[in-house]
């Protein structure tokens, strides 16, 4: 049998095994085997022989995560988890929300301000969206609903906020991505901050103008704040600015590779912890087990992924769809549209790191034969996920904001809320795409 025609059925298969909510680990990994294994018993003009494929498919899937595991570069993502894990153990989260909120108060839809504004700070601490959604949701939600905010601006300004998890540095998907697309790093955390700084300002905005526009659905708080509480507040959170200046300037000064940036970076957690006595033994445990938990499923579905990119490597895949877009003539700017739009409809349905695994191998080719910036690609992939967490019909966040309300908020009333927010998502993408040296100014000057 072709090995194209191999690679296109599995790749369908596979994406309906994701659709239909099959693991993401045990989808990329029995559909790549199985596949594999059609090659190599089932050649082009020959019968099917299975006896010939066993050996060379179990080398295959023995080798290529092994080979995989030995990447220094993914000693980053347990120790990234781990040091987000204590710091919100620590309480260190909730510093930065407080703050937040007191600075903020003021302003229309102030409190919902302070719970973007939290989740960014989180973010700078953890890699994960679904982490930040969480923390912060149980946190802001009930804080803006006493207040009087409407349900869906309540739920909305976390469920978005929640996103820069996956764009503010350190970020696990950037870590991924760098691994298979073979890009620096440290380079890609530098390239997304000023893209993620722009899209929690983007966030800023809807809020506010949505509470100008409809102040009954963001009343301003009836409390009187003192000076000497903000800048209080304010000083309570020292301790996440350190880590983030331990870990983002370290890796931007040239100190610290990003694996040994989250070394420091989780050593630095919790020395502070206990320092300011917020870290039990209790608490270490959990963060521990929390992180064990996390770590291991990204690496069982990064496995899994790697044997999926041997495959499509083995089907010449890529390269067909590279000589068909090279025949049809078409422009760079309608190869990154279609691009765009395969990630868009991928993230209504699947989930963030099965896409990243699932597509790398067939846009890489085609982004790389442009002589486009990986770097700046792996941006746009990034944003283009963090949309996906929260778009309709299936928005990881919006489940989560959802586990945590309850029968209290209607799933459709989180959703409406996202909506003015995604609009100014397709701006801030419009202006990554548009606008490289968002992405590509600060790896440029890194030492």
């Amino acid at each position: 049998m072709d090995p194209l025609v191999v690679g296109l059925v599995t790749l369908i298969i596979t994406l309906v095994l994701l659709a239909i909510r099959v693991p993401i680990a045990a989808a990329l990994g029995i559909s790549a085997s199985v596949g594999v294994f059609i090659i190599f018993s089932w050649r082009p003009g020959a019968e099917f022989m299975p006896q010939f494929a066993w050996r060379p498919t179990l080398s295959l899937i023995a080798n290529g995560p092994y080979d995989f595991l030995k990447s220094y570069s993914l000693a980053t993502v347990p120790l990234f988890v781990l040091m987000g894990h204590l710091a919100y153990e620590a309480g260190f989260t909730t510093d930065i929300y407080r703050a937040a909120r007191l600075w903020l108060a003021r302003l229309p839809g102030g409190v919902a301000m302070a719970s973007v504004v939290g989740c960014g700070g989180f973010s700078a601490i953890t890699g994960s969206s679904v982490a930040c959604a969480a923390a912060m949701g149980r946190i802001a939600i009930p804080e803006m609903l006493k207040f009087g905010y409407s349900k869906s601006l309540a739920t909305g300004s976390v469920a978005i906020g929640g996103t820069l998890g996956s764009l503010i540095p350190p970020s696990i998907l950037f870590i991924l991505y760098g691994v298979f697309a073979e890009q620096s790093i440290a380079r890609l955390f530098m390239a997304a901050i000023v893209p993620g700084l722009l899209s929690l300002a983007a966030y800023l905005v809807v809020i506010y103008i949505w509470a100008r526009l409809r102040p009954d659905a963001a009343p301003r708080p009836q409390e009187t704040i003192s000076a000497a509480e903000r800048w209080r507040s304010l000083g309570q959170c020292w301790s996440i600015i350190v880590l983030f200046v331990i870990v983002i300037g370290g890796i931007y000064a040239g100190f610290f590779t990003p694996s040994e940036a989250a070394g420091v970076g989780a050593i630095a957690a919790l020395v502070l912890g206990l320092v300011l006595r917020r870290l039990t033994l209790a608490r270490i445990v959990s963060a521990l087990r929390e992180s064990v938990f996390q770590s291991s499923m990204i690496f069982a579905i990064a496995l899994a992924g790697k044997i999926y990119v041997s495959f499509i490597a083995l089907t010449g895949l890529s390269n067909s769809i590279g000589d068909w877009i090279e025949a049809s003539q078409l422009s760079m700017v309608m190869v990154l549209a279609l691009i765009v739009l395969f990630y868009i409809v991928l993230g209504m349905f699947l989930d963030p790191i099965g896409i990243i695994l699932l597509t790398l191998p067939l846009t890489i080719p085609i982004v790389d034969s442009y002589g486009l910036s990986l770097i700046w690609f792996g941006v746009l992939v990034i944003k283009l996920l963090e949309i996906g967490l929260v778009t309709p019909p299936i928005g990881l966040n919006v489940f989560v904001i959802k586990s945590i309300v309850g029968d209290g908020v209607r799933l459709e009333t989180i959703f409406k809320g996202i909506g003015l927010f995604l609009l100014a998502e397709i701006v801030v993408l419009g202006l990554i795409a548009g606008i490289p040296a968002l992405s590509l100014w600060l790896p440029s000057v890194m030492m």
